[in-house]
């Protein structure tokens, strides 16, 4: 009877043991949450890490109370390498929506370019941007759309980084509100300090509106045929009358 139960004890080990092993390989392992992101607390709304190069960091952050369409927002730049930290602030106007790190001149100094949705109907993207050298930020005023360029806008802007270019591309739409089922696409590059805008597309809207804009085709009640001059009939040649001589 003893030797059953140890023999019944040795199976059970041999048994676990095996599943360890089989553990070890990989099998039936359970499976790890991912790390969640921690969630901010009043009065922080946003939070991105920007990490341009080793020892170079930004965090961008916004943050405001009883109010959720203007705020504030922080750009914490730490430079571990040389320990110092340089903090840029300014007011927030809308929901910070993303953050960009390019360098559009070239000149090795990152800008920093914060995107928010704004609520004014006239205009509803605000962008801050900033230029930092040498650990000190510089504002670079974003350019509003030109009229021409806001013919037919109305907001759903998608920004995005393409080749250091800050690319802007929005939807088209008519005189009704209604989509046009075209976009519009912008490229914004950098220099001296002031940004430079290009559109990369051929502009749609511009095309309906010269049509419109077209000259009517000419009809008879605007333009009258010409009349046609008439020729003056050729004067009746009189027959004279030959007076006979009386010696005839």
């Amino acid at each position: 009877m003893k030797r059953r139960q140890v023999l019944y004890g040795l199976i059970l080990c041999g048994g676990g043991f095996l599943a360890a092993c089989g553990n070890d390989r990989g099998h039936d392992l359970p499976l790890v949450p991912e790390p969640k992101t921690p969630e901010l607390t009043p009065p922080f709304r946003y939070h991105k890490l920007i990490e341009v190069s080793p020892g170079q960091d930004y965090d961008v952050v916004s943050w405001g109370r009883g109010q959720t369409k203007t705020g504030a927002f922080a750009i914490l730049h730490s430079d571990s390498a040389a320990a110092r930290y340089v903090t840029t602030t300014g007011d927030l106007i809308g929901t910070i929506v993303d953050v960009f790190n390019t360098d559009m001149d070239l000149d090795g100094n990152p800008e920093i370019i914060i995107e928010a949705k704004g609520t004014d109907t006239s205009n509803y993207i605000n962008v801050y941007a900033f230029e930092y050298t040498n650990g000190h930020a510089e504002k670079l005023d974003f350019p509003y759309l030109t009229k021409q360029q806001r013919q037919g806008y109305r907001g759903e802007d998608n920004f995005y980084v393409q080749e250091g270019k800050l690319m802007r591309e929005f939807p088209l739409f008519d005189a009704g509100a209604k989509p046009t089922g075209q976009k519009r696409q912008l490229e914004y590059g950098l220099r001296d300090n002031e940004f430079t805008v290009k559109q990369v597309n051929k502009d749609s809207t511009n095309v309906s509106t010269a049509v419109r804009s077209a000259p009517k085709p000419v009809t008879t009640e605007s333009s009258p045929p010409k009349k046609t001059k008439k020729h003056a009939p050729e004067p009746k040649h009189k027959k004279k009358h030959h007076r006979r001589r009386s010696d005839e």
